[in-house]
Formats: C-alpha cells, sequence, structure tokens
C-alpha cells in the first residue's frame, strides 16, 4: 500500500516539483509572474469549473462542510497555543498557522481518495474542497498578509482576489443549472485553465523552491509538520465521533485531514512577501511525509482501531 499509494499521488507530484525546481536552474525564470500567473488566472478557473460543475447538495455535504470547517478553527487554535508558548516571531507565526490549517484537498486529495476510497471518497472530497477552497482565499489571504512586512490593510488584499468571486459566481451558476457551459467559447478556455492548475502549480513551487533554500525540517518547522499530518486526523478523528460520521464516510474525512500543507499557501505567501521560504518548505516537506502517514492511518481503520470508522 505505502509503494501504491508513493507511486500513484506523491511520485507525480514530486516529479513535476522536480522538473520546476530543474528547469528555473536552467532558464532562471521570474517567480513574480508565474506566482501571479497562478493566483489570478488558474486558480479562479479551476474554482468557478470545479464548483459549477459539482454536486454541493444535500444534509451530508453541509455536513461535511461543517466538519471541514471545524478542522480548519481546531488546528488554527492548537497552532495559536503552540505560537503563544514558544513566542513565535510574527513572521514565522502567521506561516505556521497558514501551512496548518490551510491543506491539500485538490491535486492531492481527489487522487488519494480515488484510490483509497474509489466509491464515495471523491464525492465526499469536492464538499471538502469546496470548503477549503473559500477558506484558502478568504482567511489564507488574511493570514499572509498579517505576516506579511508590507501589511496591506487587513480586507483589501481578500477584495483584490479574484477567487472569491469565483466561488460567488460559481454557487449562482450551480443553482442556475450552470447555463455558462452552454456558451463554448467561454467555457472551453475555462476548462482548459482549470485542467492546467494542478502542473502549473506545482511547477511554480519547484521553481520557488530552487530560489530559496528550505530550511531542515526541525523548530518551528518541525511543529508546523507535526499539528498538520498527525495533528490533522486526530482532530478528525474526535470530530467525526462528534458529527456522527459512521463507517467509510468518518474514514475517508480522518484520512483527508491528514493531507499534506496546500500548494496556494506558498503561493499566498510569496504574493503578500509573508515568509515563502517556510511555507514553501512546509509544502514540500509535508507531501513527502504525508504518504507515510496516510498509509498508516489506512492501516489503522482497516484494522478497526477507531470503532466507528472503517476504511
Amino acid at each position: 500500500m505505502l509503494f501504491q499509494i508513493f507511486v500513484d499521488v506523491c511520485l507525480p507530484i514530486l516529479i513535476l516539483i522536480g522538473l520546476g525546481w530543474g528547469l528555473d536552474r536552467l532558464f532562471d525564470f521570474d517567480l513574480k509572474t508565474l506566482v501571479k500567473l497562478n493566483l489570478y488566472l488558474f486558480v479562479p478557473a479551476f474554482i468557478l469549473v470545479r464548483l459549477s460543475t459539482s454536486n454541493l447538495a444535500g444534509v451530508i455535504g453541509l455536513k461535511v462542510v461543517a466538519f471541514t470547517v471545524s478542522v480548519i478553527l481546531s488546528i488554527g487554535a492548537i497552532s495559536w497555543v503552540v505560537c503563544a508558548v514558544r513566542r513565535i516571531p510574527p513572521d514565522e507565526r502567521y506561516a505556521m498557522k497558514l501551512s496548518t490549517m490551510i491543506y491539500n484537498c485538490g491535486n492531492w486529495g481527489i487522487p488519494l481518495m480515488t484510490l483509497a476510497f474509489s466509491e464515495l471518497g471523491p464525492v465526499v472530497q469536492v464538499f471538502v474542497l469546496a470548503t477549503m477552497n473559500l477558506t484558502g482565499f478568504s482567511l489564507g489571504i488574511f493570514l499572509a498578509n498579517a505576516g506579511s512586512s508590507e501589511r496591506k490593510g487587513w480586507f483589501l488584499p481578500i477584495l483584490k482576489q479574484p477567487s472569491p468571486y469565483a466561488i460567488l459566481i460559481a454557487l449562482i451558476l450551480r443553482a442556475l443549472d450552470n447555463p455558462l457551459e452552454n456558451v463554448i467559447f467561454v467555457w472551453t478556455p475555462l476548462s482548459y485553465l482549470a485542467d492546467g492548475l494542478v502542473a502549473f502549480a506545482l511547477l511554480t513551487l519547484g521553481v520557488q523552491l530552487a530560489k530559496t533554500r528550505p530550511p531542515a525540517p526541525r523548530g518551528t518547522l518541525g511543529i508546523t509538520l507535526f499539528i498538520r499530518l498527525i495533528g490533522g486526523p486526530l482532530v478528525a478523528t474526535g470530530l467525526t465521533w462528534l458529527f456522527g460520521f459512521q463507517g467509510e464516510i468518518a474514514a475517508i474525512l480522518i484520512v483527508g485531514a491528514a493531507a499534506p500543507t496546500a500548494v496556494n499557501t506558498a503561493l499566498l505567501a510569496h504574493e503578500f512577501k509573508a515568509d515563502h521560504r517556510f511555507a514553501a518548505a512546509a509544502v514540500l516537506y509535508s507531501t513527502l511525509f504525508a504518504a507515510v502517514i496516510v498509509t498508516g492511518l489506512l492501516a489503522m481503520l482497516r484494522a478497526g482501531w477507531v470503532p466507528w470508522a472503517t476504511g
């Protein structure tokens, strides 16, 4: 199982990051331009296309949304306590919160759920992804800007980002049975951009890592990785019981909470001049370590270690 998850999920991600790293060594790309293409073009198109064509109806979906928000806030509270106790400097403090709270539900979570829970996994993960997109481009922007050396007000940066508007438009289109799909000359370019996000974002991360040597995974960064990869599923285990999730759905939500730090956190940290070196390192190391954590979680769940969750 470890080898299968690594080859099917982790290795493609690492290859694209490696390609970005290698190409930057050869051509010295303009990172600022790549980040802006991600945040102002590829990400909004991805959100609009995926949300407007996904089934977001049903009571179970609303419970999954509430569960995901609860996980994010719980992890944020844990990170806040750790930062206060250790008196972590402001730039690292916000980078740490960003890296622990916003996790990779898309290009990591969707393939993982398809592999581990082929029937129900991708369906549940759509609700998690929708929630994380909204949180990442509201709370995530807030945290990245708060940790910036050039803070641009509290809410203005969120209003200037296109992704929150893409979420709103996508939900309106969904309510109207998405008439935009019939406008081929608009929908086709949007679909092309949405399909290209994962590869472009990972290549950009590789370029970012090539330009900033990542610190060793110890100290504050090591604690961040522990909270994200160990604290996430532990919090999710308790919340699945609290929300009354049973069986495979509970297992899906627990495994999903062990996802690595989202690639978008590194992009946001760079865009808002926060500690992007820390954020990029959190993405890289958490992606490397997540395969081992997820494999162990699946084995525990299938062995019945969590009575209300079966993998």
